[in-house]
């Protein structure tokens, strides 16, 4: 850390001479993006535009100094360009100063004009060089390649300043988001907000979060889900919502799961699955053209088509044609005797726990868009039955590449089989299961007001951005994600460790 220190010293001395090391503000003129499209087909090599003069501003990446210049690599939030440095230029004084006080990580403010070196490369003059704000930290020279590699999540800061594709990782992740909220927006959705603290767990079959709500001393839950209370808009007057906000899950961290998500649900009166699943696909195979330029893509070396239609297949013959068993016709017994022939066992006996480990046995199966559909209803609380089979219900969830990235219902608006249904899942939580949902008569009472016929839809948004991202884990596509605590000293001493190394 005697870089720090030399530093710290800096600042002290450039406050003793009056200079302040952070300042206000700064006109910047271009970004590096900018810069690059206005010039870098203006110019030839050799060539200079010295008529041409703006500002610039962003973080020193690396700095090669060579007696009386130096050459600056600069970075923004949209990319990389260099900066030639020289004495003859910006003056005796300020060249000492720059070279004195400046070093990478360092935000600085360049006034200048664009030229090409001999190699072509396009290289902003300086003429004026600003200390926009001092780095007391040098950057890692081996950030990426730090053995733990939680520390990268833990300090994501330093982890977007030393891998450029880190920040346009991001930054897709929320022009993925934009285009989904454009859509939605021209098709005549309205975006709403539903709690995020609330007194009833529902929506879905999760672990909660519980926390504690001091002034009426009750506990409450982070929301698994934001179903239940957007359906309440719906039975209010609302046709068409949706919602893309932060779920909250007690569940295990692994490439697919982070407790705290991102998603997306929308409701749409008069609907039901079918209509859904033909906006789905037109919604997905939109924004990917508009990230892609073309509906294909390709994740971790596989190609994912997203032109619709997308394939549908009924879960129950999926499962029949993959596994030779029958989900809906076979007994409790027969499945339980499957499971067990296969080397797998579910923590609670019971027909729901059952299907859905048979599911997980062949879900990774599935690699382009594909609708799976016609649920068992006993996998299905919110869902309404199949008039043909009322054993089934109609809903799809969206597999690809061997991953859930959506789920959808026509809802169950019948009061009474509502009702129903949540007995059985109280009789689940009964047996131990913590994900089961709870009773909830408030929403009982309001499908009694009446929901009319209705479709919903959910989309992971993490999920889907990994793929439009091509990244392999939900960690690299979350800003901050869950990570195991670790002291602010083991940490440093990690730091510490590595920076020895370099």
């Amino acid at each position: 850390m005697d870089l720090r220190k030399q530093r710290l010293a800096q600042i002290n001395e450039l406050r003793q001479k009056g200079y302040e090391p952070y300042k206000y503000r700064f006109k910047k003129d271009y970004n590096a993006q900018q810069i690059k499209k206005l010039f870098d087909n203006k110019i030839r090599p050799e060539q200079q535009l010295p008529d041409e003069i703006f500002n610039f501003a962003g973080r020193i990446m690396t700095l090669r100094k060579h007696g009386k210049s130096t050459f600056i690599d600069v970075k923004d939030d949209t990319g990389r360009i260099q900066v030639y440095v020289r004495l003859d230029q910006i003056g005796k004084e300020n060249y000492e100063f720059f070279k004195e006080y400046i070093d990478t990580g360092d935000w600085i403010g360049i006034k200048g004009y664009p030229f090409k070196t001999k190699t072509g490369e396009l290289t902003l003059l300086a003429l004026e060089i600003e200390l926009l704000s001092k780095a007391i930290r040098p950057l890692p020279e081996k950030w990426h390649g730090l053995k733990d590699k939680e520390i990268r999540y833990r300090q994501r800061y330093v982890d977007m300043i030393a891998n450029d594709n880190v920040i346009k990782t991001f930054q897709t992740r929320f022009l993925i988001i934009r285009y989904i909220r454009e859509y939605l927006n021209e098709k005549g959705f309205l975006e709403v907000e539903t709690p995020v603290l609330q007194t009833v767990m529902g929506g879905a079959n999760a672990r909660p979060f519980i926390t504690h709500l001091n002034v009426f001393d009750i506990d409450m839950y982070l929301r698994i889900a934001t179903e239940l209370h957007l359906k309440r808009l719906v039975v209010g007057g609302m046709e068409k919502i949706y919602e893309i906000g932060k779920i909250f899950r007690n569940e295990g961290v692994s490439n697919k799961h982070n407790p705290e998500f991102t998603s997306i649900e929308l409701y749409q009166a008069f609907a039901d699955y079918q209509d859904i699943m033909n906006l789905t696909e037109d919604l997905l195979y939109q924004v990917t053209k508009k990230i892609h330029g073309s509906a294909k893509i390709t994740y971790q070396g596989q190609e994912i088509d997203f032109t619709p239609p997308f394939k549908r297949v009924k879960m129950r013959e999926f499962i029949k044609e993959h596994l030779g068993i029958d989900i809906v016709e076979s007994s409790d017994q027969e499945l339980k005797n499957f499971l067990k022939n296969k080397g797998e066992q579910v923590e609670i006996e019971d027909r729901y726990h059952y299907i859905d480990k048979v599911w997980d046995m062949v879900e990774d199966k599935i690699i382009q868009p594909t609708f799976v559909i016609d649920y068992p209803i006993e996998l299905s609380p919110l869902a309404k039955r199949k008039k043909d089979d009322p054993r089934l219900t109609e809903r799809f969830e969206l597999i690809v590449n061997g991953s859930e990235i959506a789920n959808a219902f026509s809802e169950l608006n019948d009061p009474q089989d509502q009702f129903e249904r949540f007995k059985e899942q109280m009789k689940l939580k009964e047996l131990g299961d913590e994900e089961a949902q709870m009773m909830d008569l408030d929403f009982i009472r309001a499908l009694e007001y009446a929901l009319p016929p209705t479709g919903g839809l959910g989309i992971g948004i993490d999920r889907f951005c990994m793929l439009l991202t091509d990244t392999p884990t939900i960690r690299d596509i979350i800003s901050f994600p869950i990570v195991k605590p670790m002291s602010f000293e083991d940490e440093e001493s990690i730091m510490q460790e590595e920076d020895k190394k370099e």
